[in-house]
């Protein structure tokens, strides 16, 4: 299986699909979850000619389980070592959830230069966690409950995330059994530590400063029914920070848009790419 190793020697897996001439897209996948909840979108991707690369951010997935790194400025180095290894340029970034904030934060440590394009999908910029000037944010207590299911009994909580609010399940939204147990087993593969650390990267993590240096292109992508990032506290708000970025609401869509608005979701990011 393909790896990089990033400066501290942690091993990276990745996918790089598609034998195309098209430019080149880095999907960045949401907690707990790997590369394989991208499948869907690289093959259709690469179907239409772009080459794909898909990773598993350290600590998840076949990626290595390291007790360190845990936290957004390290998954954007290790996402740069992915970008500089291959040789990537033009690159369009999509981040999904946590993956969101993995590909803005990657711009703003690393710029844009080999960036053509950014796709933000139900990502957790620009800040989820409620603070004294961020006061539309999230409670704490919200993730300190993710914290507490993660140390008692994570195959639970991702039971109870995949069959309630990552879907929408809870709200009579006809979702098939087979994402829901495929969101449960990628996070089951996702290494302990690496799964608690990143409760606390994806929520308290100010991505604004980041926003600010978008320089791209940017399309922001959310369901209006986001039960995990609420659009308000999302999507809404980085469209708004990023100059110029192109806001797509799904009306009554849940979170986990990569399953749940399939087809949707793929003719609107190959049309942005190809635009």
């Amino acid at each position: 299986m393909p790896y990089v190793t990033t400066e501290d020697g942690a091993r990276i897996f990745y996918k790089d699909w598609g034998d195309g001439g098209g430019s080149p897209v880095v999907l960045s996948h949401g907690w707990p979850l790997d590369a394989d909840a991208w499948d869907a979108a690289a093959l259709f991707l690469a179907g239409h000619g772009h080459r794909v690369i898909a990773h598993d951010r350290r600590g998840h997935g076949r990626s290595e389980q390291t007790w360190h790194g845990n936290e957004m400025d390290t998954y954007a180095d290790d996402l740069a070592t992915l970008v500089e290894t291959l040789d990537l340029r033009d690159v369009t970034l999509v981040g999904h959830s946590t993956g969101g904030g993995e590909i803005v934060r990657y711009i703003g440590r690393h710029g844009t230069g080999r960036v053509a394009r950014l796709v933000l999908v139900s990502a957790v910029p620009p800040f989820m966690l409620r603070t004294d000037d961020n006061p539309d944010g999230l409670p704490v207590e919200v993730f300190d409950q993710i914290r507490a299911g993660e140390r008692a009994d994570r195959a639970q909580l991702y039971r109870d995330l995949a069959d309630g609010p990552f879907f929408g399940h809870n709200r009579n939204n006809d979702v098939d059994q087979g994402f829901r147990d495929a969101f449960w087993l990628q996070g089951m593969t996702t290494g302990h530590r690496g799964a608690y650390e990143c409760i606390a990267a994806f929520s308290a993590t100010d991505f604004r400063a980041d926003l600010a240096a978008v320089d791209v292109p940017t399309l922001v992508i959310h369901g209006d029914d986001d039960q995990i990032v609420p659009f308000a506290v999302g999507g809404k708000r980085s469209a708004a920070l990023v100059d110029g970025a192109r806001l797509l609401v799904y009306e009554g869509s849940p979170h986990a848009l990569p399953d749940t608005d399939r087809d949707r979701l793929h003719a609107d990011l190959l049309d942005f790419i190809d635009s």
